[in-house]
């Protein structure tokens, strides 16, 4: 007689890791999380975003997954207007989405902060081609942070062709 218990204690141990290309090529044409915009095809022009956790430009492109990378980061807004980078950690975790990142507050100033982003990631050798995707991210998450403190004035938007 087989329980419950022991059949999923067995499947635990023979979970096996996927590899990143194959999660890609499952994930990249049907997920939840495409927007696509534009048209229908490349050549009207059609843009597929993305907005899942950990996808740096929010594109659907492999480079930028956060779901088939098997190493992320982010740099995300907190809800007291800062900011932390959230490095998606070892595969020791794999089955714990909760326990496999490290959320690295980063509240400093802007080149300290800069400073910070690169030890954490690209002088570690963690996703050195996402460098200056992870730096642009935080020049536009420091500028939105202080707009909302009220340290810098809101961008005033423009209204009709003729007004200026």
């Amino acid at each position: 007689v087989w329980h419950v218990d022991s059949i999923s204690e067995k499947l635990k141990e023979k979970m096996v890791n996927c590899p990143d290309a194959l999660v890609w090529e499952i994930t990249r044409h049907n997920n939840s999380f495409i927007k696509k915009r534009n048209g229908q095809t490349k050549r009207s022009g059609a843009v597929s975003f993305s907005t899942e956790k950990g996808n740096l430009k929010s594109l659907n492109l492999f480079k930028y997954s956060g779901i088939a990378n098997s190493k992320v980061c982010d740099i995300v807004c907190t809800k007291d207007n800062r900011a932390s980078l959230i490095v998606k950690t070892a595969s020791k975790a794999g089955t714990q989405p909760k326990k496999g990142k490290a959320v690295i507050p980063m509240n400093k100033d802007f080149k300290r902060v800069e400073s910070a982003i690169n030890k954490n990631t690209s002088d570690v050798f963690y996703r050195r081609d996402l460098q200056a995707a992870l730096l642009g991210k935080w020049t536009k998450v420091y500028q939105a942070n202080r707009r909302a403190k009220g340290i810098k004035k809101v961008v005033a938007t423009k209204k009709g062709r003729g007004n200026l």
